[in-house]
């Protein structure tokens, strides 16, 4: 994929910035990490891919910022639009400077990226939709400016839009919370709703590991105890004790987004494609689980021996510590 950057000029509104026809070129959009959605809380991903199947170079627009060539239509099934997002409404509203990049797209290339559709709809109800993308390859108006358009002119008058395939999306009632504010998990087929149950510690261990080789997250999420998971680091501790009960709050729900992301802790939320419980040993309040797991990388098999330390409150047993020892590979 070629790319020209944008330097400083004067755009002229005769000036051909991008291609004329659109007869093999396309949009598309999917969900980039499909999970449960609920309202006000979480993002929703969607990867948008432009594709160009033509017979020759295609050449657009794209802003730093996409609200500037990108639109999400979401409706209901009785085809109502949902309004804007607050932060669209503002971004929009007010004159500036647009910045963007000169790209083309020689036959058979696709740009990807990765949009937040809660930065363009209000999602704020439960409820079914259908979610619609429009790609403006020219933006919306010519401006006077360098390298910049006007961004009061949306929308559409930099061109026709191309229209995406079509999603649908699914907002779930407000998630019913446990005692630590996490989500209780729910099926997402069935509907069923999982309730932290009186588990011995090995039961406990095997839910949250056959849970994750499913990419099951709510159901992963039941038994770990995630304040305590969160304050094993000194760091985020010392952060811990100085935050307020909604800084607090705040940090928990940080701190879950980054384990489903895998950007934090990344050996509790690795995928064993096996385990096998070796030995588990508690008393009254505390327990300890020996788990021998094994992950693909590549040609080989790694192996390596988790402990799970956990704690009983209220009859219940959670994981609240874990260590990992490498035994190789095979």
């Amino acid at each position: 994929m070629k790319k020209i950057l944008c330097v400083i000029l004067q755009i002229s509104s005769a000036a051909v910035l991008f291609s004329a026809g659109t007869d093999g070129i396309s949009v598309g959009i999917r969900y980039f990490d499909k999970q449960l959605y609920y309202p006000q809380a979480g993002s929703i991903f969607v990867q948008v891919t432009i594709t160009n199947n033509s017979g020759g170079v295609y050449r657009f627009r794209l802003p730093d910022d996409r609200v500037f060539s990108l639109d999400f239509d979401v409706r209901t099934l009785a085809n109502r639009q949902l309004d804007e997002a607050d932060i669209l409404v503002r971004k929009r509203a007010g004159k500036q400077r647009v910045f963007f990049r000169e790209l083309s797209l020689d036959p058979g290339e696709s740009l990807s990226f990765v949009e937040n559709i809660r930065d363009w709809r209000q999602l704020d109800k439960p409820g079914s939709y259908v979610v619609q993308a429009k790609f403006y390859p020219g933006l919306f108006k010519d401006g006077g400016g360098a390298g910049a358009v006007n961004a009061g002119a949306f929308p559409g008058e930099g061109g026709d839009a191309l229209v995406s395939n079509r999603l649908n999306l699914h907002i779930r009632p407000p998630a019913i919370l446990n005692a630590d504010g996490i989500p209780y998990a729910l099926e997402e087929e069935t509907g069923v709703l999982y309730f932290r149950e009186q588990k011995p510690p090995d039961e406990v261990v095997s839910w949250t590991l056959q849970s994750r080789q499913k990419s099951q997250w709510e159901k992963f999420f039941l038994y770990i105890d995630m304040e305590e998971m969160l304050r094993r680091d000194a760091a985020r501790e010392r952060r811990w004790r100085a935050e307020s009960e909604e800084g607090r709050r705040r940090m928990l729900a940080l701190y879950r987004e980054e384990l489903g992301k895998q950007t934090i802790d990344g050996d509790i939320s690795a995928i064993p494609f096996e385990f096998k419980i070796e030995r588990t040993t508690y008393n009254a309040d505390e327990g300890t689980v020996s788990v021998l797991e094994k992950f693909k990388t590549g040609d080989y098999t790694e192996v390596k021996r988790y402990t799970y330390y956990l704690r009983r409150t209220d009859g219940v047993w959670t994981i609240v510590d874990y260590t990992v020892q490498n035994l190789g590979t095979e």
